[in-house]
């Protein structure tokens, strides 16, 4: 797909209006200047720290885990420079329960994300005019809706999404990162951990999850993928002689998550720290790692590129739910503690769900900052599709559980 646009607010008067077009991101002649550009565009205040994103070097390599993607990028003038690109992906996920309707309702949901305008190529319209090419082509591939995902703070790509693009806030999930320390941690006493194949592993998060918002249709393809490490469930070692899965019974206690190796697709550096804070943290390794046995709280070196294991399908139930979560969070704690480049475990989750106190975390790291904001692409088919999906845009919650897919982050 391909579209000359006229941009807007040119800086010379009178000058020769350039043309900006929107085309198809081609591998073999803008990887490298793509590559360049996500340079350019690190974001960061001075003076503050700042979280850098190093795609190592393939500017798609979030997008090939998603059966239906598209990268988008904007030449600029005569020169056809590469100024600006855009991503996005199409999904099919549930909105949440209806009270009216016992069977999960889903939705072709557009996910967009990496927008990025040169510095020197900003304020001229081509941000607004990428997020249009892109809509459209999420239209003419039967999305529904479309989302992205911002931190609070960031202003600008508010503004340009709600005001000029005509998106609404809509969700604000809480982003939970936990550091690997250079110890193991213990996983509590008469409790058990067991990984859980695949199929059993989507039986049961079908389950659980199909009337949560966002939980993917494709679950099958996200537990099969080769960056999930494993499903896990934690319970008591007295239930686990009991429990026989064939049966189609949950444990009346039990807590469960699946592990997502992200640092196999993009690593992260944190810059802009002062050199007294670094040295502190490399002191508070160096005291976890010459004596274990304290179990010193050390800061990871989260100063060079470094990766994350993502957790995601989070689920507790009975009263002994929360200490299995902790101990099942302990357990991918200590597997991240054997990936030398592992250094941060992330969990994302609603503000309401009931898992959230029970995950291990730092607050200096963690955020609930994060805002989703969602615009309607088109029409569903159908009056009972149409009038659920107009009630969830407009709902503040449908759902104390929203499903984060890890193919997002």
């Amino acid at each position: 797909m391909s579209s000359k646009i006229a941009a807007e607010n040119m800086p010379s008067a009178g000058a020769e209006t350039p043309l900006v077009v929107v085309r198809e991101y081609d591998e073999r002649r803008d990887k490298v200047a793509v590559n360049e550009l996500e340079r350019q565009c690190e974001v960061g205040q001075r003076g503050k720290p700042a979280l850098v994103t190093d795609l190592m070097g393939d500017p798609i390599c979030r997008l090939r885990y998603f059966a239906s993607h598209v990268m988008l990028v904007a030449e600029y003038g005569n020169r056809k420079e590469v100024v600006g690109t855009i991503r996005g992906c199409i999904k099919t996920v549930a909105i949440g329960k209806r009270s009216s309707n016992e069977f999960p309702i889903y939705v072709k949901l557009a996910y967009v994300f990496g927008l990025r305008v040169s510095s020197a190529h900003r304020r001229l319209g081509i941000g607004a005019k990428l997020v249009q090419q892109l809509e459209e082509w999420c239209r003419q591939n039967g999305a529904n809706y479309a989302y992205m995902a911002t931190d609070g703070s960031n202003q600008p790509s508010l503004n340009l999404f709600t005001l000029r693009c005509n998106y609404v806030k809509f969700r604000n999930p809480t982003v939970l990162v936990q550091p690997v320390h250079l110890h193991y941690k213990p996983l509590g006493s008469g409790i058990a951990i067991i990984r859980v194949s695949p199929q059993l592993s989507e039986s049961i998060y079908r389950r659980i999850f199909s009337h949560s918002e966002f939980f993917p249709n494709d679950i099958d393809c996200v537990l099969n993928n080769k960056l999930t490490l494993g499903t896990f469930m934690a319970l008591t070692k007295k239930s686990l002689k009991s429990w026989n899965p064939k049966t189609g019974e949950l444990p009346a206690n039990f807590a469960m998550l699946s592990i997502w190796n992200t640092k196999e697709v993009y690593k992260l550096q944190v810059k802009g720290v002062s050199g007294l804070k670094s040295a502190a943290c490399l002191g508070s390794r160096v005291i976890d790692a010459l004596m274990p046995w304290l179990k010193f709280p050390s800061v990871p070196n989260i100063f060079e590129n470094f990766g994350f294991y993502f957790l995601y399908g989070l689920h507790m139930e009975g009263k002994d739910g929360s200490n299995l979560m902790k101990s099942l969070c302990a357990f991918a704690h200590n597997m991240a503690r054997d990936d030398k480049d592992c250094r941060v475990l992330v969990a994302e989750v609603g503000q309401m769900d009931p898992v959230r106190e029970a995950i291990p975390h730092w607050r200096k790291f963690s955020w609930d900052q994060d805002i989703w904001c969602i615009k309607k692409l088109r029409e569903a088919q159908g009056e009972d599709n149409r009038n659920s999906q107009e009630y969830w845009i407009k709902s503040q919650t449908s759902s104390s559980v929203i499903f984060v897919d890890p193919r997002d982050n």
